[in-house]
């Protein structure tokens, strides 16, 4: 029997596998230039994104410092309040200090004008009243006694005249006292009465400085 005949590929193996590999489809310049594009666009994204970053940090730190900036005027503002209030407190205090140092002077200078311009008043006003006492201290009893007496021929007051020396009396203080009435002068008094109004009169200054509450 007759052998078959093997089949043979016309296929020479040895000389393809030292051929060169097949050469790209795309163009090299191409890839290059697409290369360069997608380098472009993702150096422009990175800037966009740089440059937002760059903006959202800087608002940040505009708003920060905008809110250190108001914290501090307002301290700022507050501080010089308190200055201000403080100076106006001391400048109140040493003026009635002087006015008291003054009157003080005054009175030890000259311890009949107050008693003088009261009486004189008083006496305008005391027709018909029979009598009028006019109690001073001791020092100046004799003075004061000759004041009234001068004003009782110019006021017309026609009644008793009784002037005393009173040591309870301060330099300077004095009584009226008829019937049905009476004066009085007391320096002590009228001090105490300044020191009230000084007083409110800071606290309405410093009422001002305040800001008014909300009434939420």
């Amino acid at each position: 029997m007759a052998q078959p005949a093997r089949f043979t590929f016309d296929l020479d193996l040895g000389k393809r596998s030292g051929s060169a590999p097949p050469k790209p489809t795309v163009p090299e310049d191409l890839v290059m230039q697409l290369v360069a594009q997608a380098r472009e666009e993702a150096y422009a994204e990175g800037l966009a994104a740089g440059e937002r970053n760059a903006a959202s940090m800087a608002a940040q730190t505009l708003a920060a410092a905008a809110g250190t900036l108001a914290t501090q005027t307002a301290e700022m503002a507050a501080a010089l309040d308190d200055a201000t209030a403080e100076v106006r407190r001391e400048a109140v205090e040493l003026a009635a200090s002087i006015g008291r140092k003054l009157a003080l002077h005054l009175l030890a200078r000259y311890p009949t004008v107050e008693l003088d311009a009261l009486i004189a008043e008083c006496m305008q006003s005391l027709n018909g009243v029979p009598h009028l006492v006019v109690r001073c201290h001791p020092s100046i009893a004799d003075g004061v006694r000759d004041i009234a007496t001068a004003h009782m021929q110019t006021s017309g007051f026609s009644g008793r005249l009784i002037v005393m020396g009173d040591p309870d009396q301060r330099l300077g203080d004095g009584k009226l006292e008829w019937v049905d009435g009476g004066l009085v002068r007391d320096i002590g008094a009228v001090s105490k009465d300044i020191d009230k109004k000084i007083t409110a009169y800071l606290a309405a200054r410093a009422g001002q400085g305040k800001p008014e509450e909300s009434g939420h």
